[in-house]
Formats: C-alpha cells, sequence, structure tokens
C-alpha cells in the first residue's frame, strides 16, 4: 500500500477525555474516532488491524470444527423473556420497540437467538456436535463507558456456541475451543494466560478466562511460577494459612480502644500485627413470604483476619448467600449489636445472627476482635472458650501473594490482567427454558447440552497496545499490525537513485506476499518516521540517497533502540528471514 492511496490520520496530542494510555494512542495513530461516549468510528488503520485478527480467529475456528454463519445484531425480546434474561440481565441491555410497538433488544451476545436456530434446526443425535460461531457487533449500555475500545458500549465479537448430546461430549467441544483460544492468542503474538473463573451472569459450571498480561489490566490474577495454576482473583481458592488451631494462651480482655476503629488501628495502637485481629463484615439477606411480601432480613456476620479482602463473589457461593445479599445497613447493625460499626464482634450480640469464619479464622487462637461496645475491643479471643464453634466455615477471602497454591505446587504469584477471551460450558442452562431438544439414540427427547465461547475482537486492539508500548507510541505483535514493513524514503520526490531502490523493494515484498507500506507522501523525514513509530508497523527500512551512494539502507525493527546499517542488496532477504522466523 502506497502511504498516498491510503488514509493516515495522526494526531500530535490526544483528545484531553481519553484516559489509558491505549485509547490515547489509538485515537494519536488515527485507528478511531470517537462518535459517542463509548461508540467509536474505525478508521481505515485500525480496521486493518481488526480484519488480520478476524482472520487468524476464522481459521482457528475452522480448523476447531467450528461452522461460520451470522446472527442479527436486533432480536425479539421473546427469545429473552423465556430465559428471563429480559428481567435478569438489567440496565445494560438496551431494550428498543420497533413502529408496531413490539419489544427488542440491541444484542449483548447471542445465546438466546443461536438456541433458537438450534431448536429448530436439530432434531436428531446424528447431527452432533455442532459449533456455530460468529463475529458481530455487541452493544452493551455501559454506566459508565471508559477506558477506549477496552469498556465501550458497541463492540465487535466473535461468539461461539456448541451443542452436544451429554455433558461428556460437551467437555469435548469445551476442550477443542479452548485449544482453539490458546493458539488465536499465541498466533496474535500476545503474552497471555488461561484462568479459571466465575461463570457471572452468562451461568454454566466450567469457565476460563484469557488474560492478556498488562500492568494496567483491570483484572486481578493469581497463578503459581512453579506449575500451571491460574486463575482469577475471584475464583482462585484460599487455603488456610494456619494448619491447626492451637490452645488459648491469654485471657479474654475487654480492652480500650478509643476511636480505633479499623483494624489497623487496633494493631498499631496495642503493638501487634495485623494477622491478630480479625474484622467482622455484616450481611443482610432479604426474605419474602409466599405472597411475595417483604420479611425481616437475614443477618449475616463474616469473620476474616484483618489484613484479609472479602471475595464478594466467594461469599455468593455459601449456602444462604447464594439468592443474593446486601451490605448491612446501620439500623440493622445496631439492631443486631448494639453498637455503631467500627467496633463489632461475635461476642456480646443483640440478636441472634450466622455466624461464619473464613478457613483462616477458624484456626486462630488469642485473637483481637470487636467487643460490640463502642471504643472497645476483646483481646485473647478463642473459639470454644469464648464464644461457639462458627455456624460455618468458608472460603471468604481474596488470596495474596505468598499464599500456598491449591495445586500445591508452590505459592501464588499476583499479577494484572485485561480478559480478551471466555469459554463457558453451560449445560441446558439455556436449553431447557428454550426446549431446545433433540431425539436421542433412544427415540426420545433429550436437552442440548451448550458451551459458549467469546472473543472480544476489538477489545484486543487495546489490550495489544497496553501490554506493548513505549513513549513513541504502539509497538504492534506482527500479526495484528496494520502493516508489517514500513518502507520511509528520504527524497523520494526529488531523487530517481532513491525512487528506484524504494519501488524495486517495495515491489519485491508485495511480490513475496509481505503487506509493506511505502510512505511516499514526501513528509519532512522526522514528522515521516515519529508517524511510522506512532503507528508502531514492526519493521522499517529507511532509505536514502547518501546511504545508496555507499550502497546501504537502514533497518530497524520497532523494538530496536538504533537503526542497522543493512547492503541494500540484501534489505529483502533480511526481512523474509525476519518474518519467516
Amino acid at each position: 500500500m502506497r502511504a498516498s492511496q491510503f488514509f493516515i490520520s495522526t494526531l500530535k496530542e490526544a483528545p484531553t477525555d481519553a484516559d489509558i494510555t491505549s485509547q490515547k494512542l489509538m485515537l494519536r495513530a488515527g485507528m478511531i474516532r470517537k462518535l459517542a461516549a463509548g461508540i467509536y468510528n474505525y478508521m481505515p488503520m485500525g480496521l486493518r488491524t481488526i480484519r488480520k485478527i478476524e482472520a487468524i480467529i476464522r481459521e482457528e475456528m475452522n480448523a476447531a470444527g467450528a461452522i461460520e454463519l451470522l446472527m442479527p445484531v436486533i432480536q425479539p425480546a421473546e427469545l429473552w423473556m423465556e430465559t428471563g434474561r429480559w428481567q435478569k440481565y438489567g440496565a445494560e441491555l438496551m431494550r428498543i420497540k420497533d413502529r408496531h410497538d413490539r419489544d427488542f433488544i440491541v444484542q449483548p451476545t447471542s445465546e438466546e437467538a443461536v438456541t433458537d436456530i438450534a431448536r429448530g434446526e436439530i432434531k436428531s443425535y446424528r447431527q452432533l456436535p455442532v459449533n456455530f460461531y460468529h463475529i458481530q457487533t455487541k452493544f452493551r449500555d455501559e454506566r459508565r463507558p471508559r477506558f477506549g475500545v477496552m469498556r465501550g458500549r458497541e463492540f465487535t465479537m466473535k461468539d461461539a456456541y456448541s451443542f452436544d448430546r451429554d455433558e461428556a461430549s460437551a467437555a469435548v467441544s469445551y476442550d477443542k475451543m479452548f485449544a482453539a483460544y490458546q493458539k488465536i492468542f499465541a498466533r496474535l503474538g500476545l503474552t497471555f494466560r488461561a484462568v479459571k473463573a466465575d461463570t457471572g451472569a452468562i451461568g454454566g459450571s466450567r469457565s476460563h478466562e484469557f488474560q492478556v498480561i498488562a500492568d494496567t489490566g483491570e483484572d486481578t490474577i493469581a497463578y503459581c511460577p512453579a506449575s500451571d495454576y491460574a486463575a482469577n482473583i475471584e475464583l482462585a481458592e484460599a487455603l488456610p494459612l494456619i494448619a491447626s488451631r492451637a490452645s488459648p494462651m491469654l485471657e479474654l480482655t475487654k480492652t480500650a480502644t478509643p476511636g480505633k476503629a479499623k483494624c489497623e488501628e487496633v494493631a498499631t495502637f496495642l503493638n501487634i500485627a495485623l494477622s491478630v485481629t480479625v474484622k467482622s463484615i455484616v450481611l443482610a439477606a432479604d426474605k419474602v413470604d409466599e405472597k411475595n411480601n417483604p420479611l425481616p432480613a437475614e443477618i449475616w456476620l463474616l469473620l476474616l483476619r484483618g489484613d484479609h479482602e472479602l471475595n464478594e463473589i466467594k461469599a455468593h457461593k455459601v449456602p444462604g448467600l447464594d439468592k443474593d445479599f446486601r451490605f448491612a445497613n446501620e439500623a440493622e447493625i445496631i439492631e443486631y449489636f448494639g453498637c455503631k460499626p467500627g467496633y463489632l464482634g461475635p461476642i456480646g450480640l443483640k440478636k441472634t445472627v450466622k455466624i461464619i469464619a473464613d478457613r483462616t479464622v477458624a484456626n486462630m487462637s488469642d485473637f483481637v476482635s470487636g467487643a460490640n461496645e463502642e471504643d472497645m475491643h476483646y483481646t485473647g479471643m478463642n473459639w470454644g472458650r469464648d464464644l461457639p464453634e462458627p455456624d460455618m466455615i468458608a472460603d471468604l477471602r481474596n488470596v495474596v501473594a505468598g499464599d500456598p497454591s491449591p495445586d500445591g505446587q508452590g505459592t501464588l504469584a499476583i499479577q494484572r490482567g485485561i480478559e480478551v477471551g471466555h469459554v463457558f460450558y453451560l449445560g441446558t442452562v439455556y436449553s431447557k427454558p428454550m426446549n431446545a431438544t433433540f431425539l436421542g439414540e433412544n427415540g426420545k427427547p433429550q436437552l442440548l447440552e451448550m458451551g459458549c465461547y467469546g472473543i472480544g475482537v476489538t477489545r484486543l486492539l487495546g489490550a495489544a497496545i497496553e501490554q506493548s508500548h513505549d513513549e513513541r507510541g504502539i509497538i504492534w505483535p506482527e500479526a495484528m499490525a496494520p502493516f508489517t514493513v514500513a518502507i520511509a524514503p528520504i527524497g523520494y520526490d526529488r531523487s530517481v537513485m532513491v525512487k528506484e531502490a524504494v519501488d524495486k523493494l517495495y515491489a519485491e515484498l508485495v511480490t513475496a506476499g509481505i503487506d509493506a507500506l511505502l510512505d511516499d507522501r514526501g513528509e519532512r523525514p522526522g514528522v515521516m518516521l515519529a508517524e511510522l513509530e506512532l503507528i508502531g508497523i514492526p519493521h522499517r527500512v529507511v532509505i536514502g540517497e547518501r546511504g545508496l551512494k555507499e550502497g546501504k539502507v537502514e533497518y530497524q525493527h520497532r523494538r530496536d533502540s538504533a537503526a542497522t546499517v543493512v547492503d541494500v542488496n540484501e534489505i529483502a532477504a533480511l526481512i523474509k528471514n525476519k518474518l519467516s522466523a
């Protein structure tokens, strides 16, 4: 591609409302232009990268046996009512009406639509397994769209849906997609981890996220450097840090802690380790009677070590809290504990509550907790002697660096990541309410077993840039770059020698199938080179008359700190070798 025949629209500065690096660089490099909050035009430079990503996805999905189709952006509300998601999905679901006052949605995902296809088209076990996928526009009405393409409202996604006769067959389909995703992200040139994850609003029972490693990532990943274990922190199992409970050594003592409402303040005031303290978190589970009339909320007390944080996803897995819960309000806390928040604990309650101890807390002895009296804490608190055993022991906390790995292979480390892909085993979460069945070998109807698999196509642009950039601009992996090689001539419009050498190299690269950009716009060298670095093209060749008189050109990879002088007759072979390597 000749730059004079393309459209390059870089900016010296990013708009002031751009808030993360990838958004700033995509705007400056002319890849996107904002149309509305969370909605972007993808300019020619950005679209080239999207098409390259899509091509790799298609190749690997097809190789894994998936079949491409295309489902509409607008879907009838009736399908979503069948599964209950019309009510459950919340404000992110864009609901619209047509001229006949019929309800539709702008799809955020396509489980209902594809299940409708399956129940109409799949009649027999002989048609299974089948995996449909499409690459399509999605829309989620984010409350606060931000971070450019990372958290936009409109985006492009590849979503696939497998249908199988039973759970064992569905597991095979899941494993095929898992392997295909590993190939896709490896081919894209990204540093990533596949981590165990919570299934979230989509449902199902088996789930992995594919996380691009980046310091600016929104997600936190726990992994074991000594093994393959990796999980989103929401799901990473926190083993007890105390193997067994020691015998009491201290007397239970009510101790004055004036104005010290936080565990950190109490530990400093008493000159003890924060790990000796226990924090109290009060939750409320709202109840209704058989006529859906509200009943008094059920109050729960969760106990965590003072240096640990509650994992709300894990709390939702506790029986009794699995439907829904909220943090108790101050009136409820005073009613049950007789004290304002800050000095709460498990001794001296006004009313009975259910007490759940985190695994580590359950094995603690001689610990410090609130006395349910302002400015007072108990020291020397022990299970069994001073208070009954907890009603339940559960994994309630986020893991931290240094925790033992759940697989027993070492200790955990923590890093940040950006979710770019997710695979789920759904089972019959959608096929059951939509009555998507097939005739089994026994001639009887059976529910289809489903899996779903998503990749954020446009999100990948932002993730790749967050992972790899410098002060000069984007550093694209070769597979994702809008162009693979940039030819930067100095004096192309003034020197016959330069023009001949540049045209010869450009023709040779194009003939070899290499995606090259020839910058023939006649820009000043400093401007031209700065733009090419900003855009992030991996390989660059600078050709000028001064070097050509000595038979030389300059080659530089985008990651190199300086250029390398190369014989003009060897430059094409050098580039081909680097690309083939």
